[in-house]
């Protein structure tokens, strides 16, 4: 069986250990729309592993992730590890953390927060719970568990 590999990336981002199926969550948080369009987005979706049975790859050239960015996909993808790329060697790699606190990654699914107002007031939720995840809105106190549907 011939393997086909994905380029190596110069400078970038490679998140590893997705869970299967959410390679195209990650790329809608990454804001792929607005990547340079001179850098390569490589997707593997599907691919076998060890640790989690089948994963999701996702490897951004000329990108680092800012940490509301990897906030969210800590939320979605717990498992994730990010590496960061330079001169085509990984300089750092690391697992992704979900802070105590997570601000402006999310909306509150309740319309009535004021959040949801037209008040420049940023969403904040504490995480309550780290397996499975739950967030509290610092605000009104509704509780999220499903953060696909909430993110900003």
């Amino acid at each position: 069986m011939r393997e086909l590999k994905i380029t190596p990336i110069k400078n970038g981002t490679v998140i590893d250990h997705i869970s299967n199926g959410l390679a195209l969550e990650v790329l809608r948080i990454l804001g792929v729309q607005t990547i340079d369009k001179d850098s390569t987005v490589s997707v593997a979706l599907h691919v076998r592993s060890g640790k989690l049975g089948w994963k999701d790859i996702v490897k951004v050239e000329n990108m680092e992730l800012s940490p509301r960015k990897s906030n969210a996909i800590a939320l979605i993808a717990p498992t994730a590890t990010i590496s960061i790329i330079r001169d085509f060697k990984v300089r750092e790699k690391r697992p992704v953390d979900l802070p105590e606190r997570i601000v402006g990654v999310l909306r509150c699914p309740n319309p009535n927060c004021i959040t949801n107002q037209p008040e420049p007031v940023e969403s904040e939720f504490e995480v309550t719970q780290r397996r499975p995840t739950v967030l509290t809105c610092a605000y009104c106190d509704r509780e999220v568990e499903d953060f696909l549907h909430h993110l900003a």
